[in-house]
């Protein structure tokens, strides 16, 4: 048995970014991996708001980590309609996800926080109601490993907040999304992503192709129902817009995995225990993105677990902080996208195709040219909407919703 002042179950990037807030503090902070490398496997595309990583001081990132900027995005309506939004600057990149997990992770080795891997928590201590500690699978043994405050960043399946009675998102509020790293892509713009709507070939989310370099690109969608493979292949080979870009490619690795587009757990808190990242479902509903939210939170996490190892004060009334940070921080930006996604579900085929026809008519590129930072977004659009355009395209937004439902 070794005591330590917190211990981290996941080695993902919420995962390490607590660990390094918190090594940062000089607090004894250990990491517990499942998988023998950190990184692996990956879990999604790694495309990331430029002004979120700085804002969190973690750009510029190392060249072997980026892979390429984007100065904007192109907009596809299900029938092929196009919508270009570009910026003067970079505003997103895309990084390796393998080689930014492994990044955060050394920054917190470097801090001072240890790593454990091939190390799976098998399950929580419990004692009295409060987490005390986890048992871990080591060279075949299980060992017990104690501290006073846990953290869960064990990713979407989140198995262990069944041990706490503490409420996790139902199945229904998770879409599935096949990604693929394939070569030989055809008339792209390497800085511009692109995004696939319709029900046809991703129910419930969309498709996207994101460039790479040397005609490579990251493939995917995501859909809450149907058969990936199936609407993978429909969308490589059918979609008007999408199909002459991708009928030559050739599939380097793939990749399926949930995305949690619920909104945030009731509660990712209780005594001796904070939960963080896509376990609590810091996931933006719009877009499925996690990274930036979920660091973000991670970093209030560490903060709070300081302050209760300051306090000596585990319990869930202290640790109830980080609830209250976090939805300060999230909250009424959770409650817009979780809004945004209801609509644009609802929305038909034939009304996204009117809706991208109606930005392009009010040239809504031009009025959003400004916007940077893109992972608060409820904090945008009330920044933007004494705009004319961005007014405009939310009163049409509305009667395109409304004539889907009748």
């Amino acid at each position: 048995m070794e005591k330590l002042e917190t211990i981290i179950i996941g080695g993902g990037p919420c995962g390490s970014y607590t660990a390094l807030n918190l090594a940062e503090k000089n607090i004894k902070v250990a990491v517990f991996e499942e998988h023998e490398k950190i990184g692996l496997p990956t879990h999604c595309a790694g495309h990331l708001s430029i002004e979120g990583l700085k804002n969190l001081g973690l750009y510029p990132l190392p060249k072997e980590v980026l892979e390429n900027v984007f100065y904007g995005a192109k907009f596809y309506s299900p029938s092929g309609r196009e919508f270009l939004v570009k910026f003067n600057e970079p505003v997103t990149c895309i990084v390796n996800r393998e080689k930014f997990d492994e990044h955060i992770a050394n920054l917190a080795k470097k801090a001072g926080a240890t790593y454990f891997l091939n190390s799976p928590v098998k399950s929580l201590i419990i004692e009295n109601g409060k987490v005390n500690g986890v048992l871990v699978q080591q060279n075949g043994k299980k060992l017990r490993f104690m501290a006073p405050v846990i953290v869960d960043a064990e990713g979407a399946n989140a198995k262990l907040l069944r041990q706490t009675y503490l409420e996790s998102q139902s199945r229904g509020a998770f879409v599935y999304g096949f990604q693929m790293e394939v070569e030989g892509v055809e008339d792209l713009d390497p800085n511009v992503v692109e995004v696939f709507l319709g029900k046809e070939y991703a129910p419930g989310f969309y498709a996207w192709i994101i460039p790479k370099k040397e005609q490579r690109a990251k493939v995917g969608l995501a859909a809450g129902k149907g058969n990936l493979r199936e609407l993978m292949h429909k969308f490589m080979h059918k979609h008007p817009a999408a199909s002459p870009k991708l009928r030559k490619v050739r599939i380097l690795r793939e990749s399926i995995h949930p995305i949690n587009l619920g909104g945030p757990i009731p509660k990712a808190y209780s005594d001796g225990f904070l939960i963080v990242g896509d376990a609590a479902s810091h996931v933006k509903p719009t877009t499925g993105g996690g990274v930036i939210l979920g660091l973000n939170c991670a970093k209030i996490a560490a903060d709070v677990a300081a302050e209760a190892i300051e306090n000596e004060d585990y319990t869930a009334k202290f640790l109830s902080r980080y609830q209250k940070r976090t939805m300060k921080l999230i909250g009424f930006d959770m409650k817009v996208m979780l809004t945004m996604r209801k609509m644009l579900n609802q929305i038909s085929d034939g009304g996204l195709d009117r809706l991208l026809g109606f930005c392009r008519k009010i040239r809504l590129e031009k009025t959003v040219k400004d916007i940077r930072e893109i992972d608060f977004q409820g904090r945008i659009i009330i920044r933007e909407a004494t705009k004319p355009g961005v007014l405009a395209f939310a009163v049409y937004l509305f009667m395109v919703y409304f004539f889907s439902k009748r």
